[in-house]
């Protein structure tokens, strides 16, 4: 297994810094949180890009993901979503990157027609990425939470390019359980983002393991050769505890949740 963390939880770092961060915490990559306000989004100039990857390489550290906002259920027309995850594709492309990251966004539309929206958006960037070396991973979030959901529309797109992102929050938060949400991801999945709250009603961050997110059960389920991406929305919670105090018991507790899930049974239990 491979260890990442989102650079959502700590806002306003440069890449060295985040880089660092990863290496002396004993990460093996990072997903970056592509937006305006942060150091890479597509607007970056080349040279800055240049220059990240230069930072990443001397930390020995990975650029797991791009994670954007492209909403490809959304309403409205097709072109500049297409176009928006094109330029999300070139800029994991320089990054090294292998995924992108995106939610539905469907708000209200019906269901059939969001599905029909994300299916037909994918599909139109889906060859691209795969000149790329790049795979678009849709995230399961807001109107398409649960790995159902989000696995009706990637059954329908098809495409070895087109993903998923399973984040473990929603899929609990819409009723599944881990293994649910595992087989409905078939084929499909990405990587798994983990993270931590202390109930449905309150989403404030917590170190992992502090909160009543199942934890192990999401491990044991997991691909045992993937990435779990430790998403800690510092940047949405500002009173929650800096991530820095975090990192390194929160890496360790990944850790020996793998280490249980590979004991089988008993060492998971």
């Amino acid at each position: 297994m491979k260890y990442a963390f989102s650079t959502l939880g700590v806002p306003g770092r440069s890449v060295a810094e985040t880089a660092g961060l990863a290496a002396v915490h004993g990460f093996d990559g990072v997903e970056l949180r592509a937006h305006p306000e942060e150091p890479l989004h597509p607007g970056t100039r080349s040279a800055d890009r240049a220059a990240a990857v230069r930072a990443f390489d001397a930390a020995g550290v990975a650029v797991l993901s791009v994670a954007s906002y492209a909403k490809v259920a959304a309403e409205g027309e097709d072109e500049p979503v297409v176009a928006e995850l094109l330029s999300l594709i070139v800029l994991a492309a320089e990054l090294g990157a292998p995924y992108v990251r995106v939610f539905p966004g469907a708000g209200n539309l019906p269901p059939a027609d969001a599905d029909s929206r994300a299916v037909h958006r994918l599909s139109a960037a889906a060859p691209f990425a795969e000149r790329h070396g790049v795979r678009v991973l849709l995230e399961t979030h807001d109107s398409h939470r649960t790995a159902a959901a989000t696995g009706r529309v990637l059954d329908r797109v098809g495409h070895p390019a087109v993903g998923a992102v399973w984040d473990v929050l929603h899929t609990w938060l819409g009723g599944e359980t881990p293994a649910e949400s595992r087989r409905a991801l078939a084929g499909h999945l990405g990587y798994v983002q983990v993270k931590d709250v202390a109930s449905g009603q309150d989403l404030t961050p917590l170190a992992l393991g502090a909160g009543v997110l199942p934890l192990a059960e999401v491990v044991a389920a997991a691909p045992p050769d993937g990435w779990l991406c430790w998403e800690y929305e510092k940047r949405w919670y500002p009173a929650a505890a800096e991530l820095d105090t975090l990192l390194g018991g929160g890496r360790e507790y990944l850790a020996g949740l793998v280490r249980g899930a590979g004991d089988g049974p008993e060492g998971s239990g």
